[in-house]
């Protein structure tokens, strides 16, 4: 079975790359589409800061919620398919969206589209470490990662603009339209699973499965490391809108969606630091992934707006190098099976997304902007020392291997 693996460079190769590339693009271009219009829904819908941020907060809710039971499905079902009918099912209910008159209809909409979205995510992650070669899983999550980066810039900067020109519904709407194409795409290009064997667990077993999971230290780490960067960083861009609409920046809606440009910083943060996870070693590449963010987001309570900028980018370079080395390093130490573990790292990365990044208004509203660098400074400080334990952990296993 070695020799049926993906290999690298191969036509194979390349043809799963883009298909699994152009999924990822898709998925996180509808789940962070409405971020930027966070301060628009504010105004349109008369809600503070923390309910408006509810339209990314459910949908990354419901998606968390969602992914294990996914998982489970997929195991029975097959990879493809659900990956296939998660990605557009959830682009047809933005279109749906998009047609919301009313803020709690609206809301109801991310929801669903949430729970619908789940079943690409964990179910791409699992089928990366089962049908590409073990030796270049890294390198391939970091290329899956930088998609990521692409689909959160495009819907954001897409949304962003048609919304200033024309309405956010006209925005929403074209951007649904837009995936269900890129969909179809996916569809008949991603090659069916050869490594993927149909696993029928009862409820029960799957309970015992996770149970087993989540009670190893070191996976329950690398859960609280996914959980603690995606919540920071999702609260840093959800609330920063607010300072730099308001004086002394006074921005547009067109121009703040443009500072999601720095997505671009992440595209080539994630591949290059997946790459040197697999040479230098994963906890080594995540001490220096989470100490890269937590100087960004100090660096953005800067009064110049370059110097704010800058600390923008330093953040999001950091963050998709973060979530790249942790991504794959549970892929490599799953207990039980990948999907499941796959499952569980997002099931707490996007939980982060939604408990952190609505707490940010609160903190938004207490002391604005150097509010939210208290908070989101706290949680990445807490998660630099979990880095570090990792590391020790790490090192203490590679000392007792050489002593034997």
């Amino acid at each position: 079975m070695m020799n049926d693996y993906i290999k690298i460079n191969s036509r194979q190769y390349w043809k799963t790359i883009i298909a699994l590339f152009l999924g990822s693009f898709v998925t996180f271009a509808l789940l962070y589409s409405v971020q930027p219009l966070i301060p628009v829904f504010s105004e349109e819908f008369n809600v503070p800061p923390s309910l408006s941020s509810l339209t990314v907060s459910l949908a990354t809710g419901g998606l968390a919620v969602s992914m294990l039971f996914m998982s489970g499905l997929s195991d029975a079902v097959g990879r493809k398919r659900i990956m296939t009918i998660a990605l557009l099912g959830s682009a047809g209910l933005t279109v749906l969206a998009a047609c919301s008159t009313g803020f709690l209809p609206l809301l109801l909409l991310r929801f669903l589209q949430g729970l619908v979205l789940a079943g690409f995510p964990a179910i791409a992650m699992a089928y990366i470490n089962e049908e590409f070669d073990p030796a270049t899983v890294g390198l391939v999550i970091g290329i899956y990662v930088s998609g990521n980066s692409l689909g959160g810039l495009g819907g954001r900067l897409l949304v962003s603009a048609l919304t200033d020109f024309f309405s956010w519904h006209v925005a929403l709407g074209l951007l649904g339209i837009g995936c269900i194409a890129l969909s179809l795409w996916f569809y008949f290009n991603l090659p069916n699973s050869k490594h993927f064997t149909t696993n029928k667990m009862t409820f029960t077993a799957r309970l015992a499965s996770l149970q087993e999971e989540l009670s190893h230290g070191k996976m329950l780490a690398l859960y609280g490391t996914g959980f603690a960067v995606m919540g920071s960083f999702i609260a840093v861009y959800n609330y920063i809108g607010y300072s730099l609409m308001a004086p002394p920046y006074n921005l547009s809606q067109t121009i703040v969606g443009c500072l999601f440009l720095i997505y671009l910083v992440g595209t080539f943060s994630s591949t290059f630091m997946g790459k040197m996870a697999d040479e230098k070693g994963s906890a080594t590449v995540l001490c220096l992934a989470v100490g890269i963010m937590l100087a960004g987001v100090l660096l953005t309570l800067a009064v110049n707006l370059y110097l704010k900028i800058l600390g923008l980018a330093i953040l999001t370079f950091g963050f998709f190098g973060s979530h790249s080395v942790a991504s794959s390093w549970v892929g490599k130490c799953a207990v039980t099976g990948k999907a499941q573990a796959a499952s569980l790292y997002l099931l707490f990365y996007y939980i982060g997304s939604s408990v952190i990044g609505t707490i940010g208004g609160e903190f938004l509203l207490w002391n604005g902007w150097t509010g939210v660098v208290i908070l989101v400074g706290a949680v990445l400080a807490g998660t630099f020392l979990l880095a570090l334990w990792l590391w020790a952990s790490e090192q203490s296993v590679g000392y007792a291997k050489q002593q034997h």
